[in-house]
């Protein structure tokens, strides 16, 4: 790793926990100068959270930029004079595009699609938290994927009645958006055994994995593709994505086949 500038587009609602990330992480890999990006909001500028975040985690700059253009500034050097070695951190579409095209002339993290979430259960698991979940990360665009794979299929059914009524609580830009993604992109699969969930998802390598069954200390053992791994269920996505503390910059689209998270490393 080129230990000279890092910087980190932040344009999500977790911003905060991912910016702690992203800057604590590249001060332990040591990198000399850390360079933080924030959109701002008109007539307010960076939210007043990030900048404290950003300078108690250790930045050494923090633009008001976000988008497109905070990727092309960060990685030419405007307004620094430090042009990027490494950009990291998530962003929408079009940050992730203008990630992909700089790829090369910069390093980046990993190219990250929608955000996932997969959901193991068996005949233990309650249906209207399973719902609650999926329908938690569908909201999040319409191309974001929701998947569950089960053993019961009885489960399966009552998970897929309660999806619209769960849907349909949500705003209206929520609604949509998640509506969307499980008419496009949601899939139920029953499975004859264990054995078939723990191979069908390491295939799937979701970002975020859940599993909700008995015998939780062979699912932890098992399996191997993911992004992370929320054990048991209490363990919501959700919690990941504001509060928890684990990292929120993984692997989509399958890349949990060959790669972990943001790290040090």
């Amino acid at each position: 790793m080129d230990k000279g500038t890092t910087q980190g587009p932040l344009i999500n609602e977790a911003a905060e926990k991912q910016l702690s990330q992203q800057v604590g992480t590249a001060k332990a890999a040591g990198v000399d100068h850390v360079i933080a990006c924030s959109p701002p909001k008109p007539g307010q500028g960076v939210n007043p959270g990030i900048i404290y975040t950003a300078n108690l985690c250790g930045a050494d700059t923090i633009l008001a930029l976000g988008g497109v253009q905070g990727i092309a500034a960060m990685a030419f050097g405007l307004f620094t004079g430090k042009p990027a070695d490494i950009l990291v951190g998530p962003g929408n579409r079009f940050v992730a595009e203008a990630k992909r095209m700089l790829y090369g002339r910069v390093g980046i993290d990993l190219f990250a699609g929608p955000t996932e979430i997969a959901i193991i259960a068996d005949k233990s698991a309650d249906a209207d938290i399973i719902a609650c979940d999926l329908v938690g990360q569908a909201e999040h665009g319409p191309d974001s994927p929701a998947w569950l794979f089960t053993t019961d299929k009885a489960l399966a059914e009552k998970v897929i009645a309660l999806m619209p009524g769960y849907i349909e609580k949500l705003p209206e830009i929520a609604r949509k958006a998640s509506g969307a993604a499980w008419a496009d992109y949601g899939e139920v699969i029953v499975c004859d055994t264990d054995e078939e969930m723990a191979a069908i998802s390491d295939v799937y390598a979701a970002e975020h994995l859940e599993v909700q069954c008995e015998n939780l200390d062979w699912w932890v053992q098992r399996l191997r593709n993911y992004g992370s791994l929320f054990v048991g269920e209490e363990t919501t996505v959700t919690y990941g994505d504001k509060c928890s503390g684990t990292n929120h910059i993984l692997p989509t689209k399958g890349a949990g086949r060959y790669t972990g998270g943001l790290s040090a490393g």
